[in-house]
This record gives structure tokens, C-alpha cells and sequence, in this order.
């Protein structure tokens, strides 16, 4: 925890610089990490200097953590956030029917909470689902750094979706990232950059349900330590008669075009394409 709040108070050019080194010394020292890194970004047209990046865009996720967690509640983002297309927001929100947030595994996605928080949570509070930490003394860390003014984080257990479903149909905001491999039972097999992957089904659920609008936001990750731009994107609504399983790949398809955005931020090396862990008690708590 001490080298943590050290690091929080570091400039954030070092922490992305530091963390650059990293992440490329992870991939030239893991072998089973490069190569799945290596696969999954060719395989969705990367090129090789995307991919280089990419390992470097992920160090610098790591090492960014202390400073997006630990900085103090009352220090805003000020300057270290720019907006691109924030009006699509504003559109949104103006109908008073809540707002569905998704946002890929790319740049820095624990950025687009809080900028939004601090942006609207006055008015339009967000809650977000994470999943918990297993270690005791990191689970509250992370549940203590992630609630901020206008910003709830909610567990991936049942109690945390119900809870998101209510603030949903409540007409307020809830974010979640849907490109990541839920336990088994909670998710479908659907293509995602060519091949099958396991699929949360839980964004399709939520707007099904609640009918309500929905956005895409991303992180992008400025170059130098010059801090984050937030972009913002549109999801068109799905027809009356959309199934479960249309929305679910739709949602794939609009993961894919944010990523090719910049394919340079996302995160190549998590396994997107492994089988679902279990589900286990925790889950449904």
C-alpha cells in the first residue's frame, strides 16, 4: 500500500514511461503471453508495430492503476481529459430513459468512469460492475478506489446485476465491459474478430429489458504522459424482434470497431478465446 499511494503522486509521463518498459520486457520474457498477444492482434489486422505497442499500451495500464485509484477523491481530471463527440452524450441523456456505457478492454477503461462521474454524476449518477479481487486486503482496495462522487462500483455477482438492472430501469447510467469471458452458463459463443469466443450476455440482457439507450465510450491514452481523451460513439438501437443472440454479436461487432480504432491500445494479451471458468457460488451471491 506505501509504494502504491508513492506511486499515485508520480508524474503520469513517468508511471506510462515505466510502464512501457515493462510491458515490452513481459513480452519478450513470457513466451506464452507474447504469442497469444502476437496471435490475436494479427489475427484482427494488426501489424507488427501495433503490436509492439500494444504490449507497451498494457504496462502502462498496470502502472497508471495507483495513480487513477489512489489520487485524491477532491483532485480532479481537469486538463488530464479531453472529450471527442460528447454531444452524442448530452443527445442521450437528454431523453431521461437511463444509459447503457460499454467500452472495450482498450486504452484506459477505468478512465471513461470517472471522467463521466465527474462530468454527470451530479445528475446522472453511473454505476459500473466489476469483479472482485481475490485477495482480501486488494478487494477493498479496489471496491474503496472505484467509488467516487457520481460513481458506484457494483460485484459481478447476482445482487451486483440486480442492482444494475434497478438503476437501469430507475433511468440511471450503468457501465460494463462486454469483451471479457464470463463464467460458464452466463454467456454464448459468438465470432469475435473471425473466430468463436465466449460472450457475456449480460449488455444484451440489461438493453432488452429496459429498452434504453446506449453508448460506446474509449479511453484513448495521449502519448507523453499528456493524459486521456474519452470518445464517444453511438449504438443504434435493435429492432423490435431482435433475439438474445443478434444483440450479443451486434455487440461483438460494435466491440471490433472501436478496437480497429486503434488497435494499438487494446489489450491483445488477455485469452478472449478461453473456454468459461465455472460458475461458482460467488457468482450468484
Amino acid at each position: 500500500m506505501f509504494l502504491l499511494r508513492w506511486m499515485s503522486r508520480w508524474p503520469l509521463g513517468l508511471l506510462h514511461g515505466l510502464g512501457a518498459l515493462a510491458g515490452w520486457l513481459a513480452f519478450c520474457l513470457s513466451r506464452s503471453y507474447g504469442r497469444r498477444l502476437w496471435q490475436h492482434a494479427r489475427a484482427a489486422g494488426a501489424s507488427r508495430w501495433q503490436a509492439w505497442q500494444a504490449a507497451a499500451a498494457a504496462g502502462k495500464m498496470l502502472f497508471e492503476i495507483p495513480w487513477l485509484w489512489l489520487r485524491p477523491v477532491a483532485t480532479p481530471l481537469g486538463r488530464w481529459v479531453q472529450w471527442e463527440g460528447v454531444e452524442r452524450l448530452d443527445a442521450l441523456l437528454a431523453q431521461g430513459k437511463g444509459l447503457l456505457l460499454m467500452t472495450p478492454h482498450m486504452g484506459c477503461f477505468e478512465i471513461t468512469a470517472q471522467a463521466f462521474a465527474q462530468r454527470y454524476g451530479a445528475q446522472h449518477p453511473i454505476t459500473v460492475l466489476f469483479r472482485p479481487a481475490k485477495k482480501p486486503w486488494l478487494r477493498e482496495l479496489v471496491a474503496a478506489s472505484r467509488n467516487r462522487p457520481g460513481l458506484e462500483a457494483a460485484p459481478a455477482t447476482l445482487a451486483g446485476v440486480r442492482h444494475m438492472l434497478r438503476a437501469l430501469k430507475g433511468g440511471q447510467c450503468v457501465g460494463l465491459l462486454p469483451d471479457q469471458v464470463p463464467p460458464e452458463g452466463l454467456g454464448l459463443w459468438a465470432p469475435f474478430f473471425g473466430r468463436p469466443a465466449y460472450t457475456m450476455t449480460l449488455a444484451a440482457r440489461l438493453l432488452l429489458q429496459t429498452k434504453a439507450p446506449v453508448a460506446l465510450l474509449w479511453g484513448e491514452r495521449l502519448s507523453w504522459g499528456r493524459g486521456f481523451c474519452i470518445h464517444v460513439r453511438e449504438f443504434p438501437a435493435p429492432p423490435p424482434e431482435a433475439t438474445l443472440d443478434h444483440v450479443t454479436l451486434e455487440i461483438n461487432r460494435a466491440m471490433e470497431g472501436l478496437i480497429l480504432e486503434a488497435p494499438q491500445q487494446y489489450l491483445w494479451g488477455y485469452n478472449r478465446y478461453k473456454g468459461p471458468r465455472p460458475l461458482d457460488l460467488g457468482d450468484l451471491s
